[in-house]
């Protein structure tokens, strides 16, 4: 995995339990995230870390996007806030910056690359969760801007860091990307050995 969080390594694990995924090496540096796109972004990570490493490498990029802020923060979503911004500082801004009485339409995306050390091409899944933002923040569970996060395919008004881990795999936009991954990983693999 081209990641070192353990968030994200928890949540990709449960839906790719059949692959031992492994943290990105602490030798190991990734380049800047400065594509336009999530694809971008998820597409470099994973390249670097699949060169760097000599093996597989799978890495994503997401993020959230505010219709009342026209899309933003989009690909800045982990330094909405400033550059070593906290999640919960990147949250307050985003919480602060979309008045109440706006349109709260949110959407969660995430891409998602397969990268080997010499490919020619890499399999991207893309994926989204369409949601409401919350006017403060609530629950326990997740990270980044889950505690504000009200996704549109749960009953009950439930942030994403109120729903139990395996109700957020199901429905969340990393949970569907690994899906697709994982099928894909499963019809490569058949692939080869068939």
């Amino acid at each position: 995995m081209a990641t070192r969080n353990e968030h994200k390594l928890r949540e990709l694990g449960a839906v790719l339990a059949e692959h031992e995924l492994v943290p990105l090496p602490r030798e190991v540096e990734l380049p800047p995230e400065t594509g336009s796109t999530f694809a971008e972004n998820a597409l470099a990570k994973a390249r670097a870390a699949a060169r760097a490493t000599g093996q597989p490498a799978i890495a994503d990029d997401s993020g959230i996007e505010a219709v009342a802020l026209d899309g933003r923060p989009g690909v800045q979503s982990a330094r909405f806030a400033g550059q070593h911004a906290t999640d919960a500082e990147n949250l307050a801004k985003l919480i602060g910056a979309v008045p109440r009485e706006a349109d709260r339409r949110v959407t969660y995306v995430c891409a998602m690359v397969y990268a080997e050390p010499d490919a020619e091409e890499e399999p991207l899944f893309e994926a989204v969760c369409s949601g409401t933002l919350a006017v403060e923040p609530r629950g326990s569970g997740g990270f980044g801007y889950d505690p504000a996060f009200v996704p549109d395919d749960v009953p009950g008004e439930r942030t994403m860091a109120e729903l139990e881990p395996a109700e957020k795999d199901a429905i969340s936009h990393r949970g569907r990307a690994a899906r697709m991954l994982a099928g894909w990983l499963e019809t490569a693999g058949a692939a080869t050995t068939g």
